[in-house]
């Protein structure tokens, strides 16, 4: 049986991508592997939003082909969008693979794994292109005669509902064009699947059973893609256009999460993967782009800390992600506002607790805030980009506010939601950012109650405004001013611990291999994470997703130490200090 392994880079919405890989070579009766170099085949999930990530893409390649020079190597992802070339030029890799044509890689899995136990497709799987997706790796310009097509196609190729072209790529799996290769020999050069992501509007959502990754939480990516044109951004022109799940999917694979029993579905669209397709003349509906899988249960054994999916239900938080989740629904027809699909959530789902993960400063409303105050059911927890504070600065970015409008906005919430979690991205160096221009953003930052910092430093992408701004900042300058706003961070997330320390809390346990930080030294402890994003060592080994209610007594390092709040239960206060 063929074994995968996902490594996985850069955000949440690339995660929910790799949960969904990952979910789909399992249906199809692939095995995890419990690390990179006992897998047959290696699929890398690539971040292409600063040169770093870049780097760190490259670097994992040349490892893991060092270590695993027979696996099959399939990079896929925002770099692979971007750079292919530059990706299979690397010694080891077998196929990039872009965003456009991400959802073939279960595909183009099945067919490396044929070849590695040396065996061809049948001849009724090969077929001729409608159009040339595939770029010879020794040719750029010289397609190949013919191309494999996996058996389970969401469309036929001459279907009008179409979206895309369901065909995979796998020159040196036909027959007629040479020899089959095995895992024994030389890897053939690497070959190229992508395309323009502008002429791919289909969104793709694949079910995440939870469990996927070793995640409690399941990341349910409802958002993809991004209109804006930030000067400093690259990911636009490797997501494509904004676009959505519609609301019913939204709320089905929820209700499918949170089901005490998911593979007895009263839907029978549920436990499917699911495809939301948009074209720029009409709608699929999304019961018509549904590809049947067989339900099952599966045992992860991708650590020691082996736990079955059905431990995990049902989902008692999940996550909502996206490139731009405040714009979530502008593209549906009739249009869906991001609040109203909240509202659907409480009302129709029996979550007992969703998190919004980043959303924009301008699509913090005061509704929106008033929402989240209004229930313990949605995280008390913000993620607004604020990039720089410096308006010079914002308006060179492109941004869409100002540093007043964001102020206004950390007031709202800190009004309505004390103790709120309170995050933001931020970027030293950007072109023509003077010591003044930084100073402004530290002082913002000191000033506020962030809870944490992403800090980036600049980084150059090829094909946006600001790679060829004048006045580019030295790497040295850059690299000081993050040191100073990761400083800062520090001292800001540390604040916000300690101001927890005496509250009642109420935890979610989370799998150990979530954990960060140096154990409490002396005992046993379990992961767990607040409603406020704290993270928290609970005394003892319990099982993951199981809502503990504690006590935060300590601070140690970057998270907090508790004891049990049993005692607490019969207290007037208990109430109104479980927040």
């Amino acid at each position: 049986m063929t074994t995968f392994y996902i490594q996985q880079f850069g955000c949440r919405a690339t995660q929910a991508d790799g949960a969904a890989l990952e979910r789909q070579l399992l249906d199809r009766g692939c095995t995890p592997a419990t690390d990179p170099a006992t897998a047959a085949i290696v699929v890398l999930n690539t971040c292409t939003v600063t040169a770093a990530a870049d780097a760190q893409a490259r670097d994992a390649i040349r490892k893991l082909h060092a270590q695993n020079p027979q696996a099959r190597l399939i990079v896929t992802g925002c770099y692979a969008q971007r750079a292919p070339e530059e990706l299979a030029a690397l010694p080891g890799v077998s196929w990039v693979v872009g965003n456009s044509h991400k959802p073939q890689i279960p595909a183009l899995a099945a067919s490396l794994a044929l070849v590695g136990a040396g065996l061809a497709p049948p001849p009724d799987l090969i077929c001729a292109p409608e159009e040339q997706t595939l770029i010879p790796s020794e040719a750029r310009t010289s397609p190949p005669p013919s191309v494999f097509c996996e058996e389970n196609l969401l469309f036929p190729p001459d279907s009008p509902d179409a979206p895309f072209h369901s065909f995979v790529g796998a020159r040196h799996a036909v027959p007629a064009l040479g020899k089959t290769p095995n895992l024994d020999e030389k890897s053939p050069p690497a070959q190229i699947l992508t395309g323009n992501i502008f002429d791919h509007p289909e969104f793709l959502s694949a079910p995440i059973q939870g469990g996927e990754s070793h995640h409690t939480r399941p990341i349910l990516k409802i958002q993809d893609g991004c209109n804006n044109r930030c000067s400093f951004c690259i990911i636009p022109f490797v997501r494509g256009k904004s676009r959505s799940l519609p609301p019913d999917a939204v709320i089905r694979e929820i209700q499918r999460l949170t089901a005490e029993h998911p593979f007895e579905p009263a839907n029978a669209n549920l436990g499917q993967p699911i495809l939301a397709v948009r074209s720029s003349d009409r709608e699929i509906p999304v019961a018509q782009a549904l590809l049947p899988v067989p339900a099952f249960s599966f045992t992860s054994s991708t650590s020691s800390n082996s736990f079955t999916s059905s431990q995990l239900r049902p989902a008692r938080e999940v996550v909502l992600s996206g490139i731009n989740l405040g714009t979530y629904g502008r593209d549906l027809s009739p249009r869906v506002e991001f609040i109203d699909l909240l509202r659907r959530i409480l009302d129709e789902t029996t979550l007992e607790r969703l998190r919004v993960s980043s959303i924009e400063p301008q699509d913090v409303t005061q509704d929106l805030i008033d929402l989240f105050a209004s229930t313990d059911r949605i995280a008390h927890h913000f993620h607004m980009p604020l990039q720089s504070a410096s308006d010079r600065i914002l308006a060179a970015m492109h941004r869409w506010y100002r540093s007043e409008h964001y102020a206004r906005r950390v007031e709202l919430i800190r009004d309505r939601l004390p103790h709120a979690a309170l995050g933001a991205d931020v970027i030293a160096g950007f072109p023509g950012e003077t010591e003044s221009d930084h100073a402004a953003t530290v002082a913002f930052i000191e000033q506020r109650p962030f809870t944490y910092l992403h800090v980036f430093s600049y980084s150059s992408r090829p094909g946006t405004k600001a790679a060829s701004l004048p006045n580019q900042v030295p790497a040295a300058t850059i690299k000081r001013r993050a040191r100073e706003l990761r400083s800062l961070s520090e001292a800001k997330s540390a604040a916000f611990r300690r101001s927890q320390i005496g509250r009642t809390k109420r935890v979610l346990t989370l799998h150990r291999d979530e954990s960060v930080g140096t154990k409490h030294p002396g005992a046993e402890h379990t992961p767990a994470l607040s409603s406020n994003y704290l993270r928290v060592q609970v005394p003892g080994i319990h099982p993951s997703n199981q809502w503990q209610d504690v006590l935060i007594s300590a601070e140690e390092g970057n998270y907090v130490v508790c004891e049990p709040a049993s005692t607490l239960r019969e207290s007037s206060v208990y109430s109104a200090s479980l927040r």
